[in-house]
C-alpha cells in the first residue's frame, strides 16, 4: 500500500511511519518545513513538503493520487492559540478530506481526540482545540466518498508501548502511549471493515490485532 500522512513530522505520524515502512508499505508524511525532512527520511518515509494552511485543495490533491490509503494525524500543537486550532485541527482536516475525495482515495483515517465535539463549552485553547476537532469530525463523518473512520485517543503518553490496549465506542477516560496508537493506526489503515466507525482508544489487556479485529464491522 501507499498511505500518505498529513502531520508527517507529528510524534504519533513517525513512529506509525517506522511501523508501515518496516511492514513493507511505501510512506509519505506531508510536513510543512523543509528541515523536518531527514526526521522523516530515517523513519522510512518520503518527505513531502506542503502547507496545510496556505495550499489549494487541488495542491494536495496531487500528493494523495497514487495512495491507497490517506491518514490525517496534523494538529496545531502546544502552544499554538485558538485561531490556528481553527486552521490546522479543523481546516487542514477538511481540506485533507476534500483532497482525498478529489484524488479518489477511500480510505480515510483520521487522528482526533477523546472528548471532541464541535459544542464543547469553554473558553480556555483546549475548549477551542476540541471544538475544532469536533467539527473536523463531523465534517469527515458527512462524507460519502470516504470511507473513514476516527480515531480518538485518551490521554497521550511517551511510556514505552505494551500492544495492550481497549478500543471501543466509548471506553471512558485514561491514558494510551503514543507508541500503541501508531500500532493501532497501521491496523486501522488496512482494516477497512472498521469504515464508519468513531473509536475511543486507551490502554488495555487486548493486543492491538485482536482490538481491532474485534471492532470491525460492529
Amino acid at each position: 500500500m501507499r498511505i500518505v500522512i498529513a502531520g508527517g513530522h507529528g510524534q504519533i505520524a513517525l513512529r506509525l511511519e517506522r511501523l508501515l515502512a518496516a511492514r513493507g508499505d511505501e510512506v509519505a508524511g506531508i510536513i510543512r518545513r523543509p528541515e523536518q525532512s531527514g526526521d522523516l527520511l530515517e523513519a522510512g518515509a518520503e518527505p513531502v513538503v506542503c502547507d496545510l494552511e496556505s495550499a489549494s485543495v487541488e495542491d494536495v490533491a496531487r500528493h494523495l493520487a497514487s495512495a491507497d490509503a490517506a491518514v490525517f494525524a496534523a494538529g496545531a500543537g502546544p502552544g499554538s492559540g485558538a485561531d490556528r486550532k481553527d486552521t490546522v485541527d479543523r481546516g487542514a482536516a477538511v481540506l485533507f478530506a476534500d483532497a482525498a475525495e478529489a484524488a479518489g482515495v477511500r480510505r480515510y483515517v483520521v487522528v482526533s481526540s477523546m472528548g471532541a465535539d464541535p459544542a464543547h463549552p469553554g473558553d480556555e485553547i483546549f475548549d477551542a482545540y476540541l471544538r475544532a476537532k469536533g467539527e473536523a469530525d463531523d465534517n469527515v463523518r458527512a462524507r460519502a466518498g470516504l470511507d473513514w473512520t476516527i480515531l480518538r485517543p485518551g490521554m497521550l503518553t511517551n511510556d514505552a508501548g505494551t500492544g495492550q490496549v481497549r478500543l471501543e465506542a466509548d471506553t471512558g477516560r485514561g491514558p494510551v502511549p503514543r507508541d500503541d496508537v501508531a500500532a493501532v493506526l497501521a491496523e486501522l489503515v488496512d482494516t477497512p471493515a472498521t469504515s464508519g466507525l468513531t473509536l475511543e482508544l486507551i490502554s488495555g489487556s487486548s493486543p492491538v490485532a485482536v482490538a481491532v479485529k474485534s471492532i470491525a464491522g460492529n
